[in-house]
């Protein structure tokens, strides 16, 4: 019949024209790759990602420190610095704060009253709280009653580090980190980028140090002379200083070529330094247009990074000044 063999051509149509699962169509979507696998101790629900987190929450637990999540901006944290000691130290050191809590009925010994003293001197508010208050922001840390509160780091934006070099007409120098995840040698490196004439610190927004009460100690103050910006890809913005016309040059100990015959010393620079681990990650040093070492007489021997750092950028320094 004439409708029969219409409705048989309609239907051999649309299965020409539109793939059914199992003839490759949805099915071979589905199973098209969605990129690497993340490391597990980057997978939120993962149990090595607990573990770390644990482990991260126990050491500020030691140093003293805890972050929380600022009220008005999730991306951005408050860190309190609690205990006696600790809160002297970081009074002393000049860690931005933005008020020192105590709490209600606390005995104040000679450290107590130091702290207080130099909170007034610096202009920092004392706020009289009740302990459960304390147990609270310090997730029930050893606080002695005391706990200071530092607001979050302003980070810079890349490209303001190169405008402050042309500002001051001088030839760029950038300290880029590449997974340098402790504290202390980001506020070490901080220090001597300020010592040694750079013009700012850039680190990546994720698997990094951040501008800590701790880090702000290590440097000595230098983190209110020299700016640390904060990039959301670390790759783009080495890109863009190339761009720019920077030279991108890498910091590794299997590097091409040794720090004494470093001659483009005095072009404009991006210095980038990696972990003391891991060195420089794999798009990082493809990025790099020259990979320099430090030679050393052991093999066996390497620096952290703070060390590393320090040493390139006296070289640095050295070769512009003469």
């Amino acid at each position: 019949m004439p409708g029969n063999s219409q409705r048989k051509g309609a239907i051999r149509k649309k299965a020409r024209g539109n793939p059914t699962a199992g003839s490759g169509g949805r099915v071979r979507r589905g199973l098209e790759g969605k990129g690497p696998t993340p490391k597990a101790v980057d997978r939120v629900k993962h149990p090595a990602h607990k573990r770390a987190k644990a482990a991260e929450r126990a050491k500020d637990r030691e140093r003293g420190t805890t972050r929380r999540p600022a009220r008005k901006d999730n991306e951005s944290t408050v860190e309190w610095v609690y205990g006696r000691n600790p809160v002297v130290e970081a009074l002393r050191a000049g860690v931005p704060a933005a008020a020192l809590h105590v709490a209600e009925g606390t005995e104040r010994d000679a450290r107590l009253r130091e702290a207080l003293l130099v909170a007034v001197e610096t202009g920092v508010s004392v706020l009289e709280v009740p302990r459960t208050e304390l147990d609270r922001v310090t997730a029930g840390g050893s606080h002695q009653g005391v706990a200071l509160q530092i607001p979050p780091y302003e980070y810079a934006h890349p490209d303001d580090l190169l405008t402050r070099a042309y500002d001051a007409g001088e030839v760029p120098l950038i300290v880029a980190l590449d997974g340098v995840t402790d504290p202390r040698n980001l506020g070490a490196i901080t220090r001597s980028a300020a010592a040694f004439g750079a013009h700012g610190v850039v680190v990546p927004e994720r698997r990094t140090a951040s501008m800590s009460a701790s880090a702000w100690k290590t440097s000595a103050g230098a983190a209110a002379r020299i700016p640390v910006a904060r990039a959301g890809n670390l790759n783009r913005a080495l890109k863009s200083y190339k761009d720019a016309g920077l030279l991108v040059i890498g910091l590794d100990m299997n590097g091409a070529i040794e720090l004494p015959e470093f001659e483009a010393a005095t072009e404009p620079i991006v210095l980038v330094i990696g972990s003391e681990g891991k060195g420089l990650a794999r798009l990082v040093r493809e990025n790099c247009d020259l990979i320099v070492s430090i030679p050393m007489t052991s093999a066996t021997e390497s620096l952290n990074a703070g060390i590393a750092a320090g040493v390139t950028l006296y070289e640095i320094s050295r070769r512009r000044a003469s």
